[in-house]
């Protein structure tokens, strides 16, 4: 009997392949790493203020981080002349002024605008969204499913031109749905666990989807799209009664916040900072938008192409009659996430001014934006393709999606600059903190504005 046998030493070689790190510890380095450089590739770039929505939003930053959600007259024309102008407020009968924008994206972002770290809000969110992504998708696809949805979304064009935007919402909001439908995902598949943590992180899921709908209320649309998947499935997912009643309270209590806090700023439970008519959605504009949009849609999120390819495998697959429990519970999740992505396409598809400004002149990152709210379905149907291929497929199309994201990052940044702006505001002619190379942060030089009483 060799020495090695007798005295308990590992045989050369054996410890050096323990040491190799676990398959998901590998996972979580990747979609780790998909986050690390989205980070980089957002905060290397200079801030620039694209939009009249810029300015709107980062007035109210400003404005909360003193306490004030709407503001006198003094105070308005005092913070206009310290961050060289506000766009898109509105005048309240009361006399004070608020910002048109739906109210939530400040309330999210003024801890960051406290400490003067701004660029941070959206990247914190945006880790956020990418746990939920990682455990949703692994949860549903197995291994390597999580990385794979991550690395889309972290990669998307989209995803970085508006988390290099710390002025605009969009990056946060549609992580904040990241989170909450990541979450929701593993409740619904963990019926392993107990049912007090599938309760609790059911919960925070809809918290998550919540925010995000404070942030954008068309964003309403998404969570309704979960609520109704979660009534629907909950008892095929094992879930007691007592889980779905929570989870039901905590959207009603959200809805009776909202109607409350619209009534008491806006003067009615379904009022809004935007007046009548500013807004508009018609049939009309479907047909001209499904003729320009597309074009726009897949070039700030090329990873579009895969999740519809999704969509048309599992319709073929049952189509064909292959509806094992597997299949059944891929066409379940599939048609459970293409819910709220058709319902944002599908209420954007009828915005009159996207109509306008994609047969126009407008500039993608104008224009998608609306859009992005969907990329966290999009990013787990993509997951779904590329894990029906063998491993160097999905590692293929990656490279290629972090190389196109890239590419329309920069192309994007680059072309909205002094572009024709958001809807509701003028042609995007910005005085003092609209033009690129304006303070950071939403800050004038010298330091944060001071606001009286």
């Amino acid at each position: 009997m060799s020495e090695s046998a007798t005295s308990g030493a590992v045989p050369f070689g054996e410890g050096r392949r323990r040491a190799w790190p676990s398959a998901a510890t590998v996972e979580i380095g990747v979609a780790a790493a998909a986050f690390v450089g989205l980070c980089v590739a957002v905060l290397t770039r200079s801030t620039q203020l694209l939009e009249p929505d810029d300015l709107a939003y980062r007035a109210s930053i400003v404005a909360l981080t003193h306490g004030h959600l709407t503001l006198s007259n003094a105070q308005y024309q005092s913070l206009s002349q310290q961050l060289g102008g506000i766009a898109q407020w509105v005048h309240l009968p009361s006399g004070r002024w608020i910002s048109e924008k739906n109210p939530g994206y400040p309330f999210f972002a003024v801890p960051f605008q406290a400490i003067g770290a701004l660029r941070l809000a959206p990247l914190f969110y945006g880790a956020l969204g990418c746990i939920g992504l990682w455990f949703g998708g692994r949860k549903w696809l197995g291994r390597w499913g999580g990385a794979w949805a991550v690395a889309f979304y972290c990669s998307s064009g989209a995803a970085l031109v508006f988390g290099w935007r710390a002025t605009m919402p969009t990056f946060t909001d549609a992580s904040l749905i990241a989170a909450g439908t990541g979450a929701l995902l593993w409740t619904m598949l963990a019926t392993d666990a107990s049912t007090r943590r599938r309760t609790l992180v059911g919960l925070l899921g809809f918290l998550a989807l919540e925010g995000a709908t404070f942030i954008r209320y068309t964003d309403v649309l998404v969570l309704l799209a979960a609520l109704a998947a979660v009534v629907a499935g909950y008892r095929a997912a094992h879930l007691a009664r007592r889980s779905l009643a929570w989870w039901l309270g905590s959207v009603a209590a959200f809805g009776g916040l909202v109607a409350a806090f619209d009534a008491i700023e806006y003067g009615g439970v379904t009022k809004t900072g935007y007046a009548a008519g500013e807004i508009t959605f018609s049939l009309g504009a479907v047909v001209p938008n499904l003729e320009h949009m597309p074009r726009h849609l897949v070039i700030a999120m090329p990873l579009l192409v895969l999740a519809l390819g999704t969509l048309g495998w599992t319709a073929v697959q049952l189509a064909r009659g292959r509806r094992s429990p597997a299949r059944r519970l891929d066409a379940a999740v599939t048609a459970a996430l293409a819910a709220g992505w058709v319902g944002i396409y599908g209420l954007y598809a009828a915005y009159t001014w996207t109509e306008r400004m994609a047969a126009g002149a407008g500039a993608t990152v104008h224009v998608v934006r609306f859009y992005v709210p969907a990329l966290a379905a999009v990013a787990l149907l993509a997951a779904w393709l590329v894990q029906q291929f063998p491993r160097w497929v999905p590692v293929a199309v990656l490279a290629a999606a972090i190389t196109l994201g890239l590419g329309s990052y920069s192309s994007m940044a680059k072309a909205g600059r002094g572009g024709p702006g958001g809807p509701g505001g003028p042609a995007a002619r910005f005085g003092g903190g609209g033009l690129p190379g304006a303070p950071p942060q939403g800050m004038p030089p010298g330091g944060a504005p001071r606001l009286s009483p």
